[in-house]
C-alpha cells in the first residue's frame, strides 16, 4: 500500500478528531487514518526539535490522494506531506475504533548528515541501530518510515520518520521508558549503549522528537 505522512504545525489537536474533517478525508479516499497528536495526555513528555514552530501532529494515510488529503488538513493547520516506505520492525497493537492507545507514541523526524551516504545511513539505522534501540528501551511498537519524496510543494527536507511506542508510565518515569526496572546502574548502561548507537548515524542532533497520543480510525 502507498503510505503518506503529513506533518502539521499550529494545529488544534481536538480538530483532528472532528467528524467534518474525517468526512473530507473520506472523500479524499482515506479508509484508514492514523493520528499522532501532541495533546494533553502526553503534556509531561520530553520534546525537542529544530523547526521554529513545533510539529503538533503527524497524520498517516494509505492509498489516498495526497493532494486532496493535504487540502483537507490545511483547514486544521499548516501542513506538509511525504511519501514513505514503511517498515514494521515491531508491530504495535492496533484497534481502529478511534480510541487512544495506552502508550506514549514518540515520533522522531530524522535528517541524514550530509557527510554520510544515504545507503550507509540506512544500513546503520536499520541494520545496526534498530536491535540496540529495541533492547535498550521498553519499546512495544517500532515502525520505520523512509521518506521517498515530498507530496506537497516546498516541504522541508527530512529523511525518515520513526514511531516508537512505550508504556504510558514512560511519559514521566525514565525507568519505565527504558525498561530498567528501577535500577539506576542498568538505566545508565542502557542510555550509554543507546546514545553511542544513535550518534553513529547522526540522530543525536538535528532532529525533531514529537511525543504523541496514537489514534486509529477506520473511515470506510
Amino acid at each position: 500500500m502507498n503510505k503518506n505522512m503529513f506533518l502539521l504545525w499550529d494545529a488544534d489537536p481536538t480538530a483532528l478528531h472532528d467528524e467534518a474533517l474525517h468526512a473530507a478525508l473520506r472523500d479524499a479516499g482515506v479508509h484508514h487514518l492514523q493520528l499522532n497528536v501532541d495533546d494533553e495526555p502526553v503534556a509531561g513528555a520530553m520534546r525537542f526539535g529544530q523547526f521554529e514552530t513545533p510539529v503538533r501532529a503527524i497524520v498517516s494515510t494509505w492509498d489516498a490522494d495526497p493532494a486532496a488529503v493535504s487540502t483537507a488538513l490545511a483547514d486544521v493547520g499548516r501542513v506538509h506531506g511525504y511519501r514513505v516506505d514503511e517498515r514494521r520492525r515491531l508491530d504495535p497493537p492496533e484497534a481502529w475504533d478511534g480510541s487512544r492507545a495506552d502508550a506514549l507514541a514518540n515520533v522522531a523526524i530524522l535528517r541524514r548528515p550530509a557527510d554520510l551516504p544515504r545507503e550507509e545511513w540506512l544500513r546503520i539505522w536499520m541494520v545496526d541501530h534498530t536491535p540496540v534501540a529495541i533492547r535498550t528501551q521498553a519499546t512495544f511498537g517500532y515502525v520505520q518510515n523512509i521518506v521517498t519524496g515530498a507530496v506537497t510543494a516546498d516541504a522541508p527536507p527530512i529523511d525518515a520518520l520513526v514511531e516508537e511506542l512505550f508504556p504510558s508510565a514512560g511519559i514521566t518515569d525514565m525507568h519505565a521508558f527504558y525498561g530498567s526496572g528501577g535500577d539506576d546502574d542498568e538505566l545508565n548502561r542502557r542510555l550509554t549503549e543507546l546514545m553511542a548507537s544513535v550518534a553513529r548515524f547522526g540522530a543525536g542532533e538535528n532532529l525533531e522528537l514529537v511525543p504523541s497520543s496514537r489514534y486509529l480510525y477506520a473511515l470506510a
